[in-house]
């Protein structure tokens, strides 16, 4: 009989994933075990902590990289390692929103209308079971671009997707959207999940294996049955085009965007594009290098599509959380501009941009919890008419983050565009290109519109105001605005850091 060899697993290197996991668990015995009074310390303490202790490691680990700290499974090398870092740093402010619960909409699970809920609210009661359920969606979020074969890669998109289902759906104030919001995300994440292992079974078919090296070595070495392959590629793609948000697969996100939280609209917006992007990185630019002429096509047609479409839908929104999830899909079309330049310049600048607009997009909205009236958070644009009169340190961060948007030059925005569009034009891909710089053209109009309605328009006595953040909040909306304004002035030591650590390993 054969004897059992145990598994031989580097927990160095796994540590990342393993502190946040533990931090998970810890949190859900605390929900279970310690008495409300406590929780909400408790649990903000736990889930900070392994944050920046998973953090910590990552920087330690820093010049590692292995292919086998996981039998094979994962890939720890530079691009993993800059991912997983971009994602605690966006988790770590995502969770400064999430915590300062008093200036957002009120998470709860309780009936509307019910005494436990009218008592929810008159006691101020926070909900701490969203730390657990956001350091389970790290933990999935940090095994998503490190992923060496199609069964981890799908067992991390289950990981990050299913907490973020329900924390779609927390919302008190906004129950109904948010319910509606939580609802669509689950089943267009279903037909996401079915298309991706369909695509999976596929390239399993073609190659006779499951990891990103055996489907790499299949194509380059025979053509084999390229129906198989291109079905496979096709299906796999949509799987992943549905978590960053492409055109034709992006009808959840304004309705998510607009129902969610916004703190966890913030915490979704930001590091779900860095773990989707990171995965179609590796398996772009890996698995499926030798069939570039054959998925080429296709991803241009829907990145051209997809910034034209988010620009242009943007200008019609008079809600800013809807704006924001166009302007979002907008930028999903011009990350896909990476994908295309298939050289290190593209993969550079990915890595660069997915940090510079996670960091944007969660300072944008922490400065959308902090506008309200006496009902909550205040969404229409026409009243955030005259911000700008009322609260100019508000306004004038909000339009810094706009302009970043946009592409103006002094932003992190900027720079990103300026890289990822030079990546794709030295690749040959000038149709994109010009797209992208007509859609950036589109955007900055909604953008500046904003901006010029903040600061150039009468405030109306209409009760809104801009609530005084606490100190977490301000913490997210100053890191936010500084890396912004850094990366825009000073962006070379990050760029050339980028540049040295980023090579993908085969």
């Amino acid at each position: 009989m054969d004897t059992f060899v145990a598994p031989a697993l580097s927990y160095s290197l796994l540590s990342p994933i393993l502190i946040v996991l533990g931090g998970a668990v810890l949190a859900v015995i605390v929900e279970a075990f310690v008495s409300r009074s406590i929780r909400p310390v408790a649990q903000l303490s736990i889930t900070l902590g392994t944050l920046v202790l998973s953090l910590a490691q990552v920087f330690r680990i820093r010049h590692s990289s292995s292919l086998t700290a996981a039998m094979g499974s994962v890939a720890i090398d530079g691009p993993a390692i800059l991912l997983q870092g971009s994602i605690l740093v966006i988790a770590i402010l995502g969770v400064f929103l999430i915590a300062d619960q008093e200036h957002f909409t009120g998470l709860a699970a309780a009936i509307p209308g019910s005494s436990e809920e009218r008592e929810a609210v008159k006691s101020g009661e926070k909900l701490t079971e969203v730390y657990p359920l956001t350091l389970f969606a790290v933990a999935g979020m940090l095994l998503f671009p490190i992923a060496n074969d199609l069964i981890t890669l799908f067992v991390a998109l289950e990981v990050l997707s299913l907490p973020l289902y329900l924390m779609a759906g927390l919302s008190r104030r906004r129950r109904l959207l948010s319910q509606e919001a939580a609802l669509k995300y689950f089943l267009l994440g279903a037909f996401s999940s079915a298309f991706f292992l369909f695509g999976a079974a596929f390239l399993y078919g073609y190659s006779g294996s499951v990891s990103l090296a055996g489907i790499h070595d299949a194509i380059g070495s025979s053509p084999g049955n390229i129906v198989l392959l291109l079905i496979g590629m096709s299906f796999l793609s949509v799987g992943l085009l549905f978590k960053v948000s492409a055109v034709p697969f992006h009808a959840w996100t304004p309705d998510v965007y607009q129902g969610a939280p916004t703190p966890v609209t913030a915490f979704m917006a930001a590091a779900t594009k860095v773990a989707g992007f990171g995965a179609m990185l590796r398996i772009f630019y890996t698995a499926f290098e030798n069939s570039y002429w054959d998925w080429r096509p296709l991803l241009t047609v829907i990145a051209i599509i997809t910034m034209l479409f988010g620009a242009i839908v943007a200008i019609a929104q008079r809600d800013i959380k809807r704006m924001l999830a166009y302007s979002s899909i907008a930028h999903a079309g011009f990350l896909i501009t990476g994908i295309l330049a298939l050289n290190k310049s593209g993969l550079d600048a990915t890595i660069f941009y997915l940090f510079a607009y996670g960091v944007a997009t969660i300072g944008a909205f922490g400065i959308v919890t902090l506008v309200r009236d006496s009902s909550g958070e205040v969404t229409d644009l026409n009243r955030w008419a005259g911000l700008g009169k009322r609260s100019p340190f508000i306004a004038t961060v909000f339009a810094t983050l706009l302009l970043a948007f946009a592409g103006i030059p002094l932003t992190s925005g900027f720079i990103g565009k300026f890289t990822i569009f030079s990546a794709a034009y030295e690749s040959g891909n000038k149709a994109v290109v010009v797209v992208g710089v007509l859609s950036s053209a589109i955007a900055a109009y909604f953008y500046i519109r904003v901006i010029v309605l903040m600061f150039f328009t009468d405030p109306v006595e209409d009760g809104t105001s801009v609530v005084i953040p606490s100190f977490l909040t301000r913490v997210t909306v100053i890191a936010s605005f500084a890396i912004t304004i850094f990366l825009g002035v000073f962006p070379t030591p990050l760029l050339n850091f980028i540049s040295s650590t980023a090579t993908f390993l085969r």
